[in-house]
């Protein structure tokens, strides 16, 4: 019969071996779970709120312009 030995005790490759049995029994995979930050700076919600309010479609109406007569 077999002793058991603590994980942390155990060679760097039998653990390694344990947690990627542990991992194989999740139903979802974590890494495609990840939420993306609020607060972080994104180029391409920039130009989604842009393309919104009609500032990159070529549609001028929205700027301000001088009468002169």
């Amino acid at each position: 019969m077999k002793n058991y030995v603590p994980i942390n005790k155990r060679t760097k490759k039998q653990q390694k071996e344990y947690h990627k049995q542990q991992r194989a029994t999740w139903n979802i995979n974590p890494v495609t779970r990840t939420v993306p930050n609020g607060k972080g700076y994104n180029r391409n919600k920039i130009k989604q709120e842009d393309r919104r309010n009609g500032r990159m479609s070529g549609n001028q109406d929205n700027l301000p312009f001088l009468y002169v007569i």
